[in-house]
């Protein structure tokens, strides 16, 4: 078997019950060829980026333990979202399903189709939050402590969930 990295997974839906959504979604990433969930954090709850006519949103992170390589991890991914009847018909719209890949080990990747770091989540409270639940001593490769990015994202109101 290879060697297994730990990778960082945003989730997010607002569309068709999210909390059932997410909860499948961290099922179905255990379920995945050579990868384990090792936690996840709470649920989170914000408004919408964007449109705002559209329902709140409930995100999360999970970390995973996986021997799949980027391209390969994004293409599952992408698969179980379309699983989810995930609809690509508009930017920032509903979605029933949203899997981003944060973080992949220490990995700097710059290609077409994935770039890791993702290229916003530091301006994102509603991915550090649940990101630092989970990892408080995260460090973004090229940007720093995640902690330190906290507090300049933009104000938004986000609530994390009780169990």
């Amino acid at each position: 078997m290879n060697k297994r990295e730990a990778v960082y997974i945003g989730l997010g839906s607002n569309l068709a019950n999210p909390r059932s959504q997410l909860e499948n979604a961290l099922q179905e990433l255990d379920d995945l060829p050579e990868t384990m969930v090792t936690a996840a954090s709470s649920l989170y709850e914000s408004a919408p980026m964007g449109p705002t006519d559209q329902p709140d949103y409930l995100n999360a992170v999970a970390c995973i333990a996986t021997a799949l390589e980027p391209l390969p991890l994004l293409d599952a991914l992408q698969a179980l979202e379309l699983a989810h009847q995930r609809s690509r018909q508009q930017h920032w719209g509903p979605r029933t399903l949203d899997l981003d890949i944060l973080l992949y080990g220490e990995r700097v990747i710059d290609e077409e189709r994935l770039q890791v770091p993702h290229p916003h989540m530091h301006n994102r409270s509603f991915v550090l939050q649940p990101l630092l639940e989970i990892s408080p001593e995260t460090v973004i490769p090229g940007r720093g402590a995640a902690a330190g990015w906290l507090p300049r994202c933009e104000p938004l109101q986000i609530r994390r969930l009780s169990d």
